[in-house]
């Protein structure tokens, strides 16, 4: 449970511009106004004008925090000797961000401590910085391991959630994908490692090569068009600027692909996005579309998020419709159709900190009769013989597997044909599932489906 943060101006008194500061601004934008943390953030560092140190030790604690959150409020309630419910919210997240500090990094115990009451003194108040003091300093006295030891209940899947700061009902969906024990932990134990920002280039716009020397990055590890960078900001890269290249997973980037590489008999010209919000799929689709004489149409049922595709498609063969893509008929058939439909997220986990204390497992069950619908969209806006590209990111079988295994009139590709070869463990076929432990990318699922009849 230990990062690399320093101590980050340990010392000074807690100020707007102070790195902690911001990282309790973040917590409280999320808690209170149950905002997006990847959104926040961004906002907060370019307006409080901090250091690039300042900025990176902000973010490992901000982000940490929230990933952690679960874990650390279970050892703060036994501290407090009360539920963090019946905790002040401000004071609760002052209190998040300074265990996190003393049990996730190599902060000094006193920095951790002192800046920490400094913090609650001018958010909170003189009488909850002595409680959170109090706090704090209980439970500097024990190691991370040695918390976990003593909340430990012999339930296995509870212990395991707690150790790895996931929802149970997470921790049994990963168990179910992956039945060996060890792999699973390993997975769980990815989604805490934050990623590198990934770089999409454009097909026929910019080359990986010409990308690595412009974002001063490294060739992804199996997708020709990915670069991953080293540090910087991707808004800073002049073919970002530009509309060259656009920041996307590598798991992203595979699972559009493969829609693009089966051969077709008969026409391929006429493409399909079904639900392309906000439009990194759609935009390589595009550009690739480019480079084979096909026209992409795109269908994205939030008016805001279809603006979103225009933007992104800008100078590609894209037509962007805001529409629901399971009521869309646009009077023809197409070739090709990616299903990029709405799911839990969970295979995104270490990109959104904050997203498995969010999601509840009712969410899940929700949104598979919408993925149930849109996947039938798909197959009946395919021609006979078309191909269509079922994908979510999630590894939950109930969003993945599941919601194939009930859909007719189709034969199953092997899609692990259509990935890189040598890429290895992408599952027993004929859909493929990644995973952030196995290959450092999004745990994004496909299927490939093929239309029968003439």
């Amino acid at each position: 449970m230990t990062s690399n943060a320093d101590a980050g101006g340990a010392g000074r008194a807690a100020t707007k511009d102070d790195p902690r500061r911001v990282a309790f601004d973040l917590l409280r934008a999320v808690s209170r106004d149950n905002a997006y943390a990847n959104l926040v953030l961004p906002q907060l560092l370019s307006h409080r004008g901090l250091s690039s140190r300042d900025a990176a030790f902000a973010t490992e604690l901000g982000y940490g925090t929230l990933r952690m959150r679960g874990t650390l409020d279970e050892i703060i309630a036994v501290a407090a000797r009360r539920d963090l419910s019946r905790i002040d919210a401000g004071v609760a997240d002052v209190l998040r961000l300074g265990a996190y500090q003393l049990l996730c990094t190599k902060v000094a115990v006193h920095a951790a401590v002192d800046t920490s009451v400094s913090l609650a003194r001018s958010t909170c108040g003189h009488k909850p910085a002595g409680f959170v003091n109090a706090v704090l300093r209980k439970i500097s006295q024990r190691s991370s391991g040695q918390w976990l030891d003593s909340l430990e209940t012999g339930d296995d899947l509870a212990d395991t959630a707690r150790e790895y700061a996931h929802p149970q009902w997470i921790v049994r969906s990963v168990r179910a994908s992956l039945p060996d024990r060890e792999e699973a932990i390993d997975a769980l134990a990815a989604n805490n490692v934050p990623p590198q920002v990934q770089l999409c280039a454009r097909p026929g716009k910019v080359t990986q090569a010409q990308l690595v020397d412009e974002a001063g990055g490294t060739p992804g590890r199996w997708s020709a068009h990915t670069v991953t960078m080293s540090g910087g900001d991707p808004g800073d890269v002049p073919a970002v600027v530009e509309g060259r290249a656009h920041v996307q997973d590598e798991g992203s980037q595979l699972v559009a692909e493969a829609l693009t590489r089966p051969e077709l008999g008969g026409t391929d010209d006429a493409w399909l996005d079904l639900c392309a919000g906000p439009g990194g799929k759609t935009a390589m689709l595009g550009a690739l579309a480019v480079q084979r004489g096909a026209h992409v149409t795109a269908v994205e049922v939030t008016a805001h998020r279809a603006t979103l595709v225009e933007r992104a498609t800008l100078g590609l063969p894209v037509t962007v419709h805001c529409a629901d893509g399971r009521t869309f008929e646009p009077g023809t058939r197409f070739d090709r159709v990616l299903a990029d439909v709405p799911c839990s997220g969970i295979g995104a986990l270490r990109r959104r900190p904050e997203a498995r204390w969010r999601r509840e497992e009712q969410d899940l069950l929700d949104l598979t009769a919408l993925q149930e619908e849109l996947l039938a969209a798909a197959v009946r806006l395919v021609r006979p013989g078309g191909v269509v590209a079922y994908v979510t990111c999630s590894s939950d079988l109930r969003e993945t597997r599941d919601i194939c295994s009930r859909t007719e009139g189709v034969d199953f590709l092997d899609a692990r044909t259509f990935f890189p070869s040598g890429m290895p463990d992408l599952g027993a076929g004929p859909a493929v599932q990644l995973w952030p432990h196995a290959h450092g990318v999004d745990a994004m699922f496909c299927a490939l489906l093929q239309r029968k009849g003439t």
